[in-house]
């Protein structure tokens, strides 16, 4: 008997209800487990704490409680949970914010269904999505960020393996996960687990985090 696997659990948060409700459906019908909605800041926090989603499909621009806070108070309470904005603003300034609150991509509203649905797979399975054109604009803030002096960590700097040295590297270069593994003939979970492992031993809390770390360290050039 061949084993099904658990379909991906999304939630949805857009204070314009029939645009949430035709993101809901196309993520429905394509075979998404839509677990909950919400259409302002407040309910978004209370529903996805209770709901779970593996990935939250946000909007910025929300009432009562603005996307970036909701995105950082969920990723804080719990770091698993994956975040696509979806927003309507190119702004560099609304990108950059939100990678900053703990959002894994950045997709604009002019987005096709299809570009969404494989945005919103893409982000489940711990790959970073961007819309064109924003991906190396998040690579130059984390390297600005890394200009920066950063908080004097532990003096022994902790022992990377090889392996993880090399993920890392790449991770800093902006690759995915997936072409991580295509790079290093690996499979995407072991890459998944090399991240996991660094981001244990370097006492670091998610990606943007381990990308400055690898910055500072002069990790992403060739």
């Amino acid at each position: 008997m061949t084993e099904r696997q658990d379909p991906i659990r999304v939630m949805v948060v857009d204070d314009h209800p029939m645009w949430r409700d035709a993101v809901a459906r196309d993520l429905a019908e394509s075979g998404f487990e839509v677990v909950a909605t919400a259409g302002d800041g407040e309910q978004a926090v209370r529903r996805a704490r209770a709901a779970a989603p593996d990935v939250l499909v946000l909007d910025l621009n929300l009432p009562a409680k603005p996307g970036v806070q909701v995105c950082k108070e969920l990723v804080g309470h719990d770091p698993a949970l994956r975040v696509l904005v979806l927003s309507a603003s190119g702004e560099h300034a609304d990108v950059l914010e939100a990678v900053k609150s703990g959002a894994t991509g950045y997709l604009l509203k002019s987005a096709s269904t299809a570009e969404l649905l494989d945005a919103v797979r893409r982000t489940a399975a711990g790959d970073p999505v961007f819309t064109p054109g924003l991906a190396g604009l998040v690579l130059g803030e984390y390297r600005r960020l890394a200009a920066e002096p950063a908080d004097a960590g532990e003096p022994g700097a902790p022992r990377l393996t090889e392996r993880e040295t090399e993920v890392l590297r790449l991770v800093a270069k902006g690759l995915s996960y997936k072409q991580i593994a295509e790079r290093l003939v690996i499979s995407h979970r072991t890459v998944q687990n090399h991240v996991q492992n660094t981001l244990g031993k370097l006492h670091l809390h998610n990606r943007v985090e381990l990308v400055r770390y690898a910055i500072e360290r002069g990790l992403d050039g060739e």
